[in-house]
């Protein structure tokens, strides 16, 4: 039923938004990089806009995207209480580690942590990042993936590899700039669907005040659980 409602204009999005994505990163590659300052960290040039979007898209994958809405279907709203302690973490990100970087002029966490201690930990500590980027991607690859293959009928290794070729395209031809024009790019066009299903699926519900009363009726509005029971799901310890 889903292959069927995913007609012409569908896959027309869907291969807009691999082509604008491979053409950012061609762009860059046009331009050229001067150097490998460039190439890696853009001159340290980039503006406001793009790095906050690049940086919120980098943190949205496909389970945050899949995964939260479902969990928060199936468990109830108590899993946004993990949103209260973002303010504390950007805010010693900015304030204590950023400065410190920063007046170091070091590239990486990595490489300070060589500065502060010795070799060895930096390259433990990027061994075990690499590890968990390899099982990371994997999932957050496979999640979109699965989805494209529901509702095209697209095989599920040839989705996997369409999302890692073009992303792995764009990256090594353009550069940090490429990505971080690419990741804006991709954060607009979340943001609008997102703004979109909310308005859609309220008008067809009659109405953000029917959607609330039948996720509160359904016991799915829970804010403050202060239980103290480790057998529950969410609570806000």
């Amino acid at each position: 039923e889903l292959i069927d409602k995913f007609g012409a204009a569908n896959y027309a999005v869907f291969a807009l938004m691999l082509c604008v994505s491979a053409g950012i990163g061609l762009y860059f590659w046009w331009k050229g990089q001067n150097n490998t300052e460039e190439f890696l960290m853009a001159s340290r040039s980039m503006g406001t806009i793009p790095m906050t979007l690049s940086l919120v898209a980098s943190f949205m994958s496909a389970i945050t995207l899949l995964g939260t809405p479902a969990e928060m279907y199936v468990s109830g709203t108590q899993y946004i209480a993990l949103a209260v302690s973002y303010p504390f973490v950007m805010g010693a990100a900015a304030h204590l580690f950023l400065p410190v970087f920063d007046a170091l002029q070091v590239t990486t966490s990595y490489e300070y942590l060589e500065l502060r201690f010795h070799k060895s930990v930096r390259v433990l500590a990027g061994a075990c990042f690499t590890l968990q980027m390899v099982l990371y991607m994997a999932i957050v690859v496979y999640a979109p993936a699965l989805a494209l293959s529901q509702v095209t009928g697209f095989d599920l290794d040839i989705a996997c590899a369409v999302i890692f070729i073009v992303c792995i395209f764009y990256t090594s031809i353009g550069g940090i700039k490429a990505v971080m024009w690419t990741d804006t790019f991709q954060a607009l066009c979340m943001f609008g669907s997102f703004l979109a299903i909310i308005i859609k699926g309220n008008f067809d519900a009659g109405g953000s005040s029917v959607v609330f009363d039948r996720n509160y009726q359904s016991n799915r509005v829970e804010l403050f659980n202060f239980e103290p029971d480790m057998r529950r799901r969410h609570t806000l310890w």
